[in-house]
């Protein structure tokens, strides 16, 4: 029966479930006396929802502490082993697959590495399916016992009724690949377990703002600096975050030529690979047959030299140009949305902001207007270069907060003939 509202009992009992839940996961072990106020719920309710919780597996006891007078008050807490996710991030130099269980607690992970920056699709897959039957088998997870898989990816992400998650990822060559099609062709998992696939940079986000530098916050922005350049928005209308091609957005007319074909992107000067690029042709030397993270590790070593050793001129004002390039372009993000806090991830951003996070916090001053410039905080996000699986993994738990902790609805199943034509289409002949 619905209310004036339009709202179930189902829904009312969801809800309830999903803030007693999510308070436990967050601020957990909490006694039930503790859990009224903090939710809302009368002590009647939060009695109610705790039994059911408990009942389902999903909560359990965590000690006591003295109450004031009373008898000791029992300490409740999320069940880590309730419940298992898997967060998958598709980067620049490898596919990385982790295994987590309700708590995020990492069980079991994989790495492929990426040959020569080849992003063909069917290998792509292949990684991905691979990765989850050699986590699950490594902790001896059935596949069954997933609350999905969340898939971090480069590009921009639609989805629609008919192909589920579609990727556009002009950079590396993917133009409405239907990704999630192609997963579940041949998947190793039962239907019953949802894929949850979104822009990288938005997993990004989503990690540092339920774990990291971001919590607390109504308005950030957390950008991602790898061979590319990314970002995440994060507003209280926009809870989730939305990934935004900040990597793209011109800072030099006629500039360099950028991965995506236009000229004078963000990324053009900012990303690793294109740091890289400048690097060589001023006549720097990057180490050759190297991955981009050991050649920016070579060039920041060149550059500041630890042993008293003359520094390469050229490498220190490739560096210091683009300190100044990544300060415009958060300068954007300041100007344009105005946030209370930016954080930089990604492995390029990790090492890079040790190195210049004073210059960069600089540089964003100096371009942005001063009334919002004077509001925001720039800092390193605080979750590792890890934080993209991290915040993969974080899709399917939300989804499951969602319903209350209910499992998702079994996918029906039936003959899928776009899967197999889209996997025909890719195979080589």
């Amino acid at each position: 029966m619905a209310g004036r509202n339009g709202r179930t009992v189902r829904d009312l009992r969801r809800a309830n479930r999903t803030a007693v839940l999510q308070r436990l996961y967050f601020d957990g072990p909490l006694s039930r006396f503790e859990l009224g106020p903090v939710t809302g719920l009368s002590s009647g309710s939060v009695s109610n929802v705790v039994a059911d919780l408990v009942a389902d597996g999903l909560v359990e006891e965590a000690g006591s502490v003295d109450s004031d007078g009373g008898r000791p008050r029992t300490l409740l807490r999320v069940a880590p082993a309730a419940g298992h996710m898997i967060g998958v991030d598709v980067g620049e130099t490898r596919v990385r697959v982790e295994l987590f269980d309700l708590t995020l607690t990492e069980l079991a992970r994989t790495e492929r590495p990426l040959e020569q920056r080849r992003y063909e699709v069917e290998g792509i897959v292949g990684h991905i399916r691979d990765g989850i039957a050699q986590v699950l088998d490594a902790a001896g997870i059935a596949p069954a016992r997933l609350l999905g898989v969340g898939i971090g990816v480069p590009g921009i992400v639609e989805r629609g009724p008919e192909h589920g998650a579609v990727v556009h990822g002009q950079t590396i060559g993917w133009d409405a690949v239907p990704l999630e099609e192609l997963l579940r062709a041949g998947s190793p998992l039962p239907e019953s377990v949802p894929y949850f696939i979104d822009n990288g940079a938005k997993t990004l986000g989503q990690a540092e703002m339920w774990f990291g530098g971001g919590r607390g916050a109504h308005n950030a922005c957390v950008v991602l600096f790898g061979s590319g350049v990314g970002a995440c928005l994060v507003t209280p209308e926009v809870e989730h975050g939305r990934a935004v091609e900040w990597g793209h957005l011109t800072v030099r007319v006629r500039g360099r030529r950028c991965r995506c074909g236009a000229l004078g992107c963000l990324e053009a000067y900012a990303g690793a690979e294109a740091l890289l690029d400048r690097w060589r042709e001023e006549g720097g030397e990057p180490p050759r047959d190297t991955d981009e993270e050991t050649a920016l590790t070579a060039m920041l070593a060149a550059a500041y030299p630890a042993d008293g050793a003359e520094a390469d001129p050229v490498a220190l004002a490739v560096l210091e140009e683009t300190a100044e390039y990544l300060g415009a372009g958060l300068s954007d993000l300041i100007n344009l949305f105005q946030p209370e806090r930016i954080l930089i991830g990604g492995w390029a951003g990790l090492q890079l902001g040790a190195r210049f996070l004073p210059a960069v916090r600089h540089h964003a001053t100096a371009y942005a207007l001063r009334h919002p410039a004077e509001k925001v905080t720039v800092e390193l996000g605080r979750l590792g270069p890890d934080a993209v699986t991290v915040g993969a993994a974080i899709l399917p738990l939300a989804d499951f907060f969602s319903r209350g902790g209910r499992r998702p609805e079994p996918v029906p199943s039936g003959p899928a003939p776009a899967w197999r034509t889209a996997l025909q289409e890719r195979a080589p002949h």
